[in-house]
């Protein structure tokens, strides 16, 4: 039974188009923990243009006690103010993503170059002694996994947009098979096997279905987008079903 784990950035981002606080972030993340969610998500990118540095203590403050158990996982770029967020906040789990901070979405995973490794590897020394869970978000390529292992991390999430977008086409077996194939690898070698992006309630089934073990999905622009039409806690309740969980009444 793969968890849910509720990206709230794009309930922020329509909080931000207006001076008024609404909608409340803090009130959907507390719709999504009781209607079975599993855990929050937040990105707190520099420009803030969705979460925002405040939204992450105050989620934090929050899910106080639902904690561990109802897990928060902060995603972003390893620059010395995301690792400072982290931190401060302690979340179960940090998802690393190689993306710029001016990017517009997360596109595309760790390469773990020369470059790359002595980022994500200073950025390791900093959050082991955390205790949270060390995620490196990579692309549906098996080839990727190993590095991902080597450099000491706890686990991937596979970007999943190139297969959404496949799927739209209705062309998707390859990408299946390789989002599959990435996930057997890092299952061989006793990795944490995440996927998120793009992901919806048609995508998902035959996903779940051929991956191996999958841990956690990270879902929040198409269960928003879900949310418009039957309601945010409807929708989570939806993805949870769809993940194998149970739903509440």
């Amino acid at each position: 039974m793969a968890r849910l784990s509720v990206n709230l950035n794009k309930i922020a981002l329509l909080r931000n188009s207006r001076r008024t606080g609404v909608p409340d972030v803090l009130r959907f993340g507390r719709i999504a923990h009781g209607a079975g969610a599993d855990g929050l998500t937040a990105h707190p990118r520099p420009d803030e243009r969705h979460i925002r540095r405040d939204d992450v203590f105050g989620l934090a403050e929050l899910m106080g006690p639902w904690r561990p158990a109802f897990e928060l996982n902060l995603e972003g770029y390893p620059d010395r103010r995301f690792l400072d967020i982290v931190a401060e906040v302690r979340p179960e789990q940090c998802t690393l993503v190689p993306d710029s901070p001016e990017a517009f979405t997360s596109e595309e995973g760790w390469k773990l170059d020369a470059a790359q490794h002595r980022l994500v590897n200073a950025a390791l020394n900093d959050l082991k002694p955390l205790g949270c869970r060390i995620i490196l978000f990579i692309d549906p390529d098996p080839a990727a996994v190993a590095p991902v292992h080597n450099i000491g991390a706890d686990g991937i999430e596979i970007y999943t947009g190139s297969y959404a977008a496949a799927f739209r086409q209705g062309d998707y077996a390859a990408l299946l098979r390789a989002c599959a194939a990435a996930a057997g690898r890092a299952a061989e070698l006793g990795l944490v096997v995440n996927i998120g992006h793009d992901l919806n309630l048609e995508n998902l089934p035959p996903l779940i279905d051929a991956l191996p073990a999958v841990a956690e999905a990270s879902i929040g622009h198409e269960l928003t987008a879900d949310a418009l039409v039957m309601g945010f806690g409807k929708a989570v309740q939806a993805y949870k079903a769809v993940l194998g969980g149970r739903t509440t009444a």
